[in-house]
């Protein structure tokens, strides 16, 4: 396994590559405020197993260039021009070979409304779900949540000229912009769906790949009803559901990141990989 920088127009990722000649090629979208290195393990699980794999950066976060300087980024730019041009580039770089990406949080709504392009063979989407905050089960923790995105975290941006996330406790640092969509859509009881910018439910009813929406019993946010209810609006294609448990998992915990650490190499990442051998 080899690993080279990738920069697409000032998004800065990594390219794993197989020792062997690849099958497949796929793209890691990454979840808000995720680094990068964060799916360095699940990129390296696919290269072994003969797909290449792409990890990156959002404009304004990690590697991708400093979110005061990119303070006007929001996340409908991610969507919209960050996710097709990796997947752009993914596909000039293995012209011939299958396409297939997975979408964790974020980088699910991506996919969800089309971004991952026509040309994805297959998708996944990890821990992505309706996220609105008013869906939070726990008082608390839907508190604590409405209190940075919609409160603390504009505030510091006003004073920093950036989200000092990681002081927050919510990952990467990302641009002023990008904390007042996230708490903007937020507040919607359908998130970017009730956005018309967005057209988010005409672009996921034309998604016609098949789908693997994979939800955790114990995820805060993503709760299976709020990952059924994403879905459900991709009314044109073929999507399967699984839900996991810790204990199914064999660990204490998963919540709404755990699926991509490498505890999961030997469980959740190889039924994925299945899934997508099947689609392939």
């Amino acid at each position: 396994m080899r690993n080279s920088l990738v920069e697409v127009g000032g998004i800065v990722g990594t390219l794993f590559e197989p020792d062997e000649e690849p099958v497949a090629v796929l793209v890691m979208h990454p979840a808000t405020a995720t680094p990068a290195g964060f799916y360095a393990g699940f990129a390296e699980f696919l290269a072994e197993n003969r797909i290449a794999a792409v990890t990156y950066d959002y404009r304004g976060t990690g590697r991708s260039g400093s979110p005061k300087a990119h303070r006007d980024l929001g996340m409908k730019d991610w969507i919209e021009q960050d996710v097709p041009a990796v997947t752009r580039w993914a596909a000039g770089r293995f012209p011939g070979l299958p396409q297939l990406a997975v979408g964790h949080s974020l980088g699910g709504h991506a996919l969800t409304l089309g971004h991952g392009g026509p040309e994805l063979t297959a998708f996944a989407l990890v821990a992505s779900h309706v996220a609105s905050i008013a869906s939070i089960p726990d008082r608390v923790e839907r508190l604590r949540v409405r209190l940075v995105l919609q409160g603390l975290g504009p505030v510091l941006a006003g004073v920093f000229g950036y989200v000092p996330a990681r002081r927050l406790g919510l990952g990467e640092d990302i641009p002023v912009a990008a904390i007042r969509q996230w708490g903007g859509w937020g507040a919607r009881r359908n998130y970017l769906f009730d956005d018309p910018a967005m057209d988010g439910a005409g672009r996921a009813a034309a998604v016609t790949q098949p789908v693997l929406a994979i939800g955790m019993s114990d995820d805060p946010w993503g709760t299976p009803a709020q990952v059924d209810r994403l879905a459900g609006y991709l009314t044109g294609a073929d999507v399967e559901r699984r839900t996991y448990t810790p204990a199914g998992a064999g660990v204490a915990r998963i919540g709404h990141h755990g699926f991509m650490r490498r505890t999961m190499r030997g469980t959740l990442w190889t039924d994925l990989l299945t899934w997508f051998h099947k689609q392939l």
